[in-house]
């Protein structure tokens, strides 16, 4: 039986320097590893190699695809941002959260900073969430 692509990423969240690294490559699409070496921020300091291998096991996991340009190879995201954050929230609802998502909102409300206009917009999400069921 076939895997399908998601099954094909793992099921495993990202490692934080993985997470940093897809980060960039999600905001700029693609990129080599000079490329994005030079989107790190100021004072984060990872050797070329380090970047080299972090990038070649994405490949390998198959969250990266390569396409060779010239000596060296852009990188380029199969998984998309919005796919990983509903794979993130899923794991800390399940595994933290004891599979329960208003234990997941009880302590975002209680431990983040939310303004008012956040606030109407949580509403109106959970409104029309109501309405499409």
């Amino acid at each position: 039986m076939r895997k399908n692509k998601a099954d094909d990423q793992g099921t495993r969240l990202l490692t934080d320097v993985e997470l940093e690294l897809m980060t960039i490559l999600w905001r700029i699409g693609e990129g080599s590893v000079a490329g994005v070496m030079e989107e790190l921020p100021e004072g984060r300091h990872l050797a070329y190699t380090s970047v080299s291998t972090i990038l070649r096991i994405l490949e390998q996991k198959k969250i990266l695809r390569t396409r060779k340009e010239g000596r060296g190879h852009i990188y380029i995201p199969l998984l998309n941002k919005p796919d990983y954050e509903t794979k993130a929230v899923k794991h800390v609802v399940d595994r933290v959260f004891e599979g329960t998502p208003i234990a997941l909102i009880k302590r975002l409300l209680d431990t983040v900073s939310i303004n008012e206009k956040e606030l109407e917009e949580i509403e109106r999400l959970i409104s029309k969430k109501g309405k499409d069921e």
